[in-house]
């Protein structure tokens, strides 16, 4: 039951951190560049030695299709090998879904991603932009047990209330959006009591995540953009039931390249990486007490 595999490994590792390997190329280091003598092979060796690094003390990673696909047919291997290896290495893998934009790019995306496993995950996270209508091809995978699915309604980016907070009717878009995955997902419960149909939330907006987590007792919500600087473990907790269950809080750059907030050559981004996700545990863990 995959969201209940998420819920075990968090609690297990009182930690509700998701490390986010999307980077600006700048993130890499010079040294692994140099070393690798190309954009792909430098990213995957970059991408390995943190999962590798981060795995006893991380429950879960992940990984932007868009990013990998930018870099070609080398960089959707370099993919599915992540992936592969983000599975072995026990981690719980979200991905980020190619763009869906209709009816027919949501069924080619299931098929593809779900049936065929092609790209190895245990949760995608799509936009809920286009409605039901590009939700539903994912539910009969999410109604076996063997996979999840997590709806974006509250971005964290700053624009993001230009079009997510516009009311609608008596509720905002981004409400709209959640009480729609609600609908959608309110019968697909793993044992932990939440729905393999969860969303993704702002982190820099206390207010929706305390008014989502009061609304909807069986969404899980990931909390996106700590890295931002409207995001913080306060506004964070708001998103944990009573028991400190039903959120994970995603962060990427400001683990995965700590280096350049060190100001260091980065030749010791791995330790950076590794005392940023103990820093992200301890800040969440102030905030949220997990039983």
């Amino acid at each position: 039951m995959s969201i209940d595999l998420l819920h075990d490994k968090i609690r297990k590792l009182k930690n509700p951190s998701v490390i986010d390997f999307g980077i600006k190329w700048h993130c890499l280091p010079q040294h692994l560049l140099e070393e690798e003598g190309s954009l792909v092979k430098a990213y995957g060796r970059f991408c390995r030695e943190l999962m590798t690094a981060l795995k006893d003390f991380v429950p879960a990673v992940r990984f932007p299709f868009g990013a990998f696909a930018l870099l070609g047919a080398e960089g959707i291997e370099l993919l599915r090998s992540l992936l592969n290896e983000a599975k072995e290495m026990d981690y719980y893998v979200l991905l980020d879904s190619p763009e869906i934009l209709s009816p027919w790019a949501a069924d080619k995306t299931a098929d593809s991603i779900f049936m065929a496993d092609s790209f190895p995950c245990d949760a995608l996270i799509i936009s809920s932009f286009i409605g039901s209508d590009g939700v539903k091809p994912f539910l009969p995978y999410c109604k076996d047990g063997s996979k999840s699915l997590f709806v974006v309604v509250r971005s964290p980016n700053k624009s993001a209330s230009e079009m997510q907070d516009l009311l609608s009717g008596t509720r905002l878009v981004h409400v709209a959006a959640s009480e729609m995955a609600n609908r959608l997902g309110e019968t697909i419960l793993g044992r932990c009591g939440y729905s393999h149909v969860g969303v993704v939330a702002s982190a820099g907006s206390a207010d929706s995540l305390r008014n989502l987590r009061m609304k909807h007792n069986r969404l899980f919500l990931v909390v996106d953009g700590l890295d931002y600087p409207s995001g913080n473990a306060k506004n964070c907790s708001f998103a944990f039931d009573r028991f400190g269950y039903g959120g994970a809080v995603c962060a990427g750059p400001s683990v995965t390249a700590a280096w350049l907030a060190a100001e260091t050559d980065g030749k010791d981004y791995i330790a950076q990486a590794q005392q940023a996700a103990e820093r992200m545990k301890k800040n969440l863990n102030r905030y949220v007490t997990i039983l």
